[in-house]
Formats: C-alpha cells, structure tokens, sequence
C-alpha cells in the first residue's frame, strides 16, 4: 500500500494544513422507497462529508489546506477518484488490491421513510498512526467515535504531533469531536464528560444528545425536534462539569444548530511581574510555636515590590444561542445524509483560521446547506468571472446573505 504521489510531493514542501478528518471514506449505495431508483456507487463516509464543509470554504490554493484519508480497494471506481481530484485537496490516497473498498447500504423504510445503514463490505477504520508528518501539523482535527475512543485519539495525535513538529514548534491543535450514535447512552454520559476537557468542541445531534440523557430529544405533541429538550440537556451537561468553559454544539436537522458554552475563568499572569524572582524573606522549614503565621502568609503574597500580589481573573460569561438552518423551504432539501458531518467541516476549518464559535457555526450551516440539496455531493464549478461555485452558486455569496438574514432577525428582537 502506497501513498499517492501528491502525498509525495507534499512531504518535500510546506504545506499548512488547517483541517485534518479521522472520518472513514465510505461508497454509499442507496435504496430509495419505490418508485425512485437506487444510486450506486456515491461519495460517503464522515471524512468525506467533513473534508467537502472544510473543502467548500477553501477554494485554491488554499484547498490543499484540508486533509483526509481516502482508503480505496481493488473495486475502487476511477470516475470517484477522477471527482476527489478535482477539489484540489490533500487526500492521501491509499491503495490496497487485496482489500475492497468500505462500502455501505442505505435503505428507506417505507412507513416514515427512516434510513437504516449497514457495512456490506469490512471497514477499515483510521487511527493516529495512519496521519501522515504533514496531517498531523493541522490546526484543527474531527474526530467520530466513542467517548473512550476520542479521549485515546486525543493521546496519540498529541504525542505524533510533538514528535513530527518538535517540542519548541508544537502548538494545541483544535479537537472536533463527533459522538457516534450507538454509544450516546446513559451508560456512556460518565465517559462523556471525562472526554470534554480533552476537546475544543463536541458535537452531538440532538438524538445523540437526548440518548446520553436517556431522552428521544421529541416534542410529544408536535412530533418534532424538541428546542426546549435541547437546551435542557446542555444545561445539565454542563452544569455536571467543574468551573471550566466548554463548549457544545447541537445539530437539530430543520431546527438548526444550538451553541452553549458555560463560563469559566481564564487566569492571566500579573503584567510585569511574570518572570521575576520571588522575593525570599522567610527561612523554609517547619513551623515554629512563636511564628508569626499572618507576617508569614503577607510575605508568601508579596511581589517583588513588597506589594501583594493577586490574580487577574478573567470571566468568560458563556454563551446560549441558536442559529437557524440555512434553508426555510424543506422543498430545497433532497437529501440530508451528511449534513452533519459537512456542518463540522465548516465549522472546524473556521475555527481554524481564528473565527469566533458563532461565525463558525454560520460556516458549518452554509456548508451543510450546499451538502443536503441533492442525493450525494454538490457539483463543483465555476462562475462566468471564473469564480468557484458550488451547486452553481458563491459560497460567499451564500454567506453574505445568511449573515444579514441573521442580523435583521437579532433587529427585530431588540
């Protein structure tokens, strides 16, 4: 199994890469309810989806700053790899003749039109030792899987990543992670919040949420997504943590995605003072009957100046918001498979180049909302002035409407 040789060419140059997907890469076969016809042979799998979001926000040259491993077997269709060429990204293509392809079935039942999913072909799972030097210089990971799965992730990544980049060039990555939904149970909540201080940002749907509190997250009189569910979950959630800030974000399908950030304190060293030796005006050792216990404490607070010292603490007040979906007309959704993981594309590669968590939501949302509007991926293209597009619309241009659809509604409400 070989590396591809745009893998090659990048280990001789500088590439930054700002996302990085541990998502699988999957051939998606569809079973639609009679009597539309079946597709074959589809783009699927988390890493795509999530390398597309991160992929949509990054014309080139900076496409190649997204990243993804792309496992092909000896059925690999050559018109995929011919559509994954075209978005210019760095995927490492991984050839293995004696292996099929990670394929999947998708079927709809026929009653509520459910989608259930299954492999049809074995998968082949990522782990830390399958990123490349340059993959695991990304600014940001997505990771999908268990509670314990995302904690030993984290582990790996961190100690491949101080050794490819070195102790004096390391920097934290931003970790992305994504629940998988057979494990978001009560049983797992424990697991869960012991993860939480590992990552930047974790990211549930609101099913996945519901299910680590032993809740459907469904409104019983309506039948739909449950707004007032959602916000109670988070709350509890977070209120189970200790005095630190986290961060979820909620996808809710229709209802849109749903931010909550608790507050907690960030310290910051005394201006001036940081490296200055303390002053040592008390001889150590064990306490004496005669000693003076508050000149004792007075001399341990003391700065340099004599004067004493405290801590700068600065309060993150925490942060609940919702963002709405992107399209208001259900007509324009064709097909929501990988919105989510698209969403988190978006939303990581925002991140990544300094967004604040409520632009990067809005990148996730328009992401998503390019994802969902047809059965498989969206059609790349370009413009008349040679500008890309996707589903023969700007990115951009999307987005700027988005922004001031949300800025006219928050004017409304003031």
């Amino acid at each position: 199994m070989q590396p591809s040789s745009l893998e090659d060419r990048q280990q001789h140059k500088h590439v930054s890469i700002d996302f990085v997907t541990l998502g699988m890469f999957i051939i998606d076969d569809i079973d639609f309810v009679p009597p539309t016809p079946p597709v074959k042979n589809i783009l699927g799998g988390a890493g795509t989806y999530s390398a597309l979001g991160a992929r949509i926000f990054s014309p080139p040259p900076i496409s190649s700053s997204v990243g993804w491993i792309v496992d092909q077997g000896s059925d690999f269709p050559p018109a995929l790899s011919s559509l994954i060429d075209s978005w210019s990204t760095s995927a490492l293509f991984r050839h293995d003749g004696l292996r099929l392809t990670t394929r999947g079935w998708n079927g709809y039942d026929s009653v509520d039109e459910k989608r259930a999913f299954k492999y049809i072909t074995p998968k082949k799972r990522l782990t830390a030792e399958d990123l490349t030097p340059t993959l695991l210089q990304s600014r940001s990971f997505h990771l999908i899987c268990s509670p314990t799965r995302c904690r030993e992730l984290v582990n790996e990544i961190t100690k491949l990543r101080k050794r490819a980049m070195g102790p004096e060039n390391y920097s934290k990555p931003i970790f992305i992670w994504e629940p998988v939904p057979d494990l978001c149970t009560p049983d797992e909540l424990l697991n869960c919040t012991n993860t939480l201080p590992l990552i930047d940002i974790c990211s549930p749907n609101h099913t996945e949420l519901a299910g680590f509190m032993g809740d459907d997250g469904i409104d019983m009189e309506t039948g739909e997504i449950s707004t007032i569910a959602v916000e109670r979950a988070c709350e509890q959630l977070l209120a189970s943590m200790p005095l630190q800030s986290f961060t979820l974000v909620v996808r809710a399908g229709e209802k849109g995605c749903y931010i909550a950030k608790n507050g907690g304190r960030k310290r910051q060293a005394t201006s001036g003072s940081k490296n200055k030796p303390r002053k040592k005006d008390y001889i150590r050792g064990g306490l004496q009957p005669d000693t003076d216990m508050e000149a004792l404490f007075a001399g341990l607070l003391q700065d340099p100046d004599g004067l004493v010292a405290r801590e700068e603490i600065e309060v993150d007040p925490g942060l609940e918001k919702w963002i709405p979906a992107y399209h208001r007309d259900s007509s324009n959704v064709v097909d929501p498979t990988g919105g989510g993981n698209t969403f988190l594309g978006g939303l990581g590669i925002a991140l990544a180049r300094g967004e604040n968590i409520e632009d990067a939501a809005i990148w996730g949302s328009i992401a998503a909302s390019f994802a969902i509007e047809q059965v498989g991926v969206p059609v790349l293209g370009r413009d008349r002035d040679g500008q890309e597009t996707w589903n023969g619309q700007s990115v951009h241009t999307r987005l700027g409407g988005f922004k001031q659809r949300l800025e006219a509604k928050a004017e409304l409400h003031i």
